[in-house]
């Protein structure tokens, strides 16, 4: 570090790794020292578009930096964070993790042995809607979610289960803060030989239960959870960053409520949900920084990405057991 600013480098350049180019390149606690892409055209736009230094070799950069951001598809991303891990460099690796839970072990192996950090890229967790529901969150009984999205073959090379409803997973998980006992699972492909569209049920070890799910055939987009708790309804609109918690009030009589039917608003109060603005990109690379130079612990931590890819990949596996033409389609393949 120099200056009390990490030095930090970011690992492919798509349509998301352009944008982790640009926020890095803003933060008053980072130096963008530059950037690896493997695409000779992609790296000379990126450069051109945000005046950002390209690096021809991933190695010239691992060894010029503190910390990098690893944004390469998801068969990838085990390969690049070892090569970070290996040099001590700590690495915020986007979602999910790794593609089996082997490699997701043997990283964390690696970063405890070098002392490096790793951070999951569930940017969810920063959505302005889950930081103001978060307060009022007191263990959930049932917990909705829906995560509907037009395709786009980006994240197509992995079911969708991997792709989008991973975030759910992991949101869930947060929400609930046990283990899960049991998951039940039902999917299709549409356009993919891969998981398109999926649901599943997860029952928590509290008896708390989840159900999830998530399309990346949709003609439009949708992002909501709904959490039922004994003091109330939380609806979140994770799309628009806002939300509803409708509570009991302390003064209803239940006796009384269970003898009639009563107007919502005499047993019910309505509390928007607010948190201050934020983009959810910029906050979790503020929260790595953070981790990183010892402010604060690591929002996202690599067994909390464990975690959720290890529910996850039960879930792809219930789903194959139904449908044994698909099975081997759904686990991330090589590109």
């Amino acid at each position: 570090m120099a200056d009390g600013k990490t030095r930090v480098g970011v690992i492919g350049a798509g349509g998301l790794g352009q944008h982790h180019v640009r926020i890095m390149s803003e933060l008053p606690d980072a130096t963008l020292v530059g950037f690896h892409e493997s695409r000779p055209e992609r790296a000379a736009e990126i450069a051109s578009t945000l005046k950002a230094k390209p690096f021809a070799s991933l190695d010239e950069l691992l060894d010029s930096v503190d910390a990098v951001t690893i944004v390469v598809p998801t068969p990838a991303h085990y390969e690049v964070a070892k090569e970070a891990l290996a040099r001590g460099v700590h690495v915020l690796v986007e979602k999910p993790f790794t593609a089996t839970i082997e490699q997701a072990d043997e990283l964390l192996e690696l970063a405890k042995e070098k002392g490096a950090l790793v951070q999951i890229g569930h940017v969810e967790r920063f959505n302005r809607a889950i930081r103001a529901a978060l307060p009022y969150v007191d263990q959930p009984k049932f917990i909705e979610s829906d995560r509907l999205a037009p395709f786009n073959p980006r994240g197509s090379d992995v079911a969708v289960v991997l792709d989008l409803m991973i975030h759910d997973i992991d949101l869930i998980l947060t929400l609930v803060g046990e283990q899960v006992m049991s998951v039940s699972a039902v999917g299709v492909g549409v356009l993919t030989p891969s998981v398109d569209i999926a649901n599943a049920r997860l029952g928590f070890i509290t008896g708390a239960v989840a159900n999830i799910t998530a399309s990346r055939v949709s003609r439009e987009r949708m992002r909501k959870v709904r959490i039922f708790q004994q003091s109330g309804y939380l609806s979140l609109d994770l799309g628009a960053g806002n939300g509803e918690f409708f509570r009991l009030r302390k003064d209803v009589d239940l006796a009384e409520l269970a003898r009639a039917p009563l107007a919502l608003e005499s047993f019910v109060e309505r509390v928007p949900l607010e948190a201050p603005e934020g983009e959810p990109l910029r906050l979790e690379f503020e929260s790595f920084l953070a981790a990183v130079q010892g402010r604060a612990p690591v929002s996202v931590a690599g067994e909390e990405g464990r975690a959720a890819l290890a529910v996850a990949l039960q879930i792809v596996r219930e789903i194959e057991r139904s449908l044994p033409a698909l099975s081997g389609t759904a686990t991330p393949r090589a590109r």
